[in-house]
């Protein structure tokens, strides 16, 4: 699954070419995806500018004046930025084609396994961080906002195992899997470590090293992660990096113990023993 990097990465890549741009139309080749496309929404769309580009968590915002469109990549999905008159292949489920100065571009979704979303969210319904899908989400990780103090306050009632704590999303948003592994490693904490036993000083250590991982990541393009392309067709290299994800039973980098594979809330969790304690 695309996680922040991945995202951070396509909303750094689409951005040059569609913020400032007139749509055109939007094309929907399905009826939806995770859930339905909004109804009339290539109406509400036609003739508007792209105001900007952001991102929260794992969702990609494209602004416009009256509102907002959301799009979540689910599981397999990634955008292309593509010239016009390339067909459409299986699995391109929407197109958002857009005018500027360098003539018409189109902006395009590959879903394979439909667990994406293209939704709106207008002016009129509130606050954007009000949307069902972004209220509940945590601190930004790589804002100033996001901190160990933090990490420590929240999680003082919490005994869920730290990695499990760090993927809920709710205290700091968009360390999915990889990360944990990575961020957990590199702070030395164990992944069944309950939250509420972590100490304030290697809080600040983890939130540290979430803060490098992930912006190391963004800097490399993400992950190789088997479905994710990046917009220019190419694809991450920052799994070359790896400690511990995807890696059980390889010697530990750093110690040369195996890499142990245990599974948390349906997850595989990597992590080593010697380091992590």
């Amino acid at each position: 699954m695309p996680e922040l990097p991945e995202v951070e990465v396509t909303r750094r890549g689409v951005a040059p070419h569609i913020e400032g741009r007139v749509v055109e139309q939007a094309i929907f080749r399905r009826e939806g995806l995770r859930w339905p496309f909004p109804p009339g929404l290539s109406e509400l769309l036609a003739g508007r500018r792209i105001t900007h580009t952001d991102r929260r968590g794992k969702y990609l915002l494209i602004g416009f004046e009256h509102g907002t469109l959301i799009v979540h990549l689910g599981m397999s999905g990634h955008l292309r930025v593509l010239p016009p008159g390339i067909e459409p292949r299986k699995h391109d489920h929407f197109d958002l084609v857009v005018s500027g100065p360098e003539g018409r571009q189109v902006l395009r979704l590959h879903d394979p396994r439909r667990f994406g979303a293209v939704l709106w969210h207008a002016n009129e319904a509130g606050p954007l961080e009000e949307h069902e899908l972004l209220r509940g989400l945590g601190v930004e990780p790589l804002d100033e906002g996001f901190s160990g103090a933090l990490l420590h306050r929240e999680t003082r009632r919490r005994n869920a195992p730290i990695k499990q704590v760090l993927l809920a999303g709710d205290i700091v948003v968009g360390v999915g899997n990889i990360y944990a592994c990575e961020s957990l490693f590199r702070a030395g904490i164990n992944p069944k470590t309950a939250a509420s036993r972590i100490s304030r000083a290697r809080y600040d250590m983890l939130a540290e090293a979430i803060k490098e991982i992930l912006a190391a990541a963004i800097v490399q393009g993400g992950s190789t992660l088997r479905d994710f392309i990046a917009v220019n067709g190419q694809s991450g290299y920052f799994q070359q990096t790896y400690f511990v994800y995807d890696r059980a039973g390889v010697p530990c980098r750093n110690c040369g113990a195996p890499v142990r594979q245990i599974k948390q809330g349906q997850r595989s969790t990597f992590y080593c023993a010697q380091c992590q304690r």
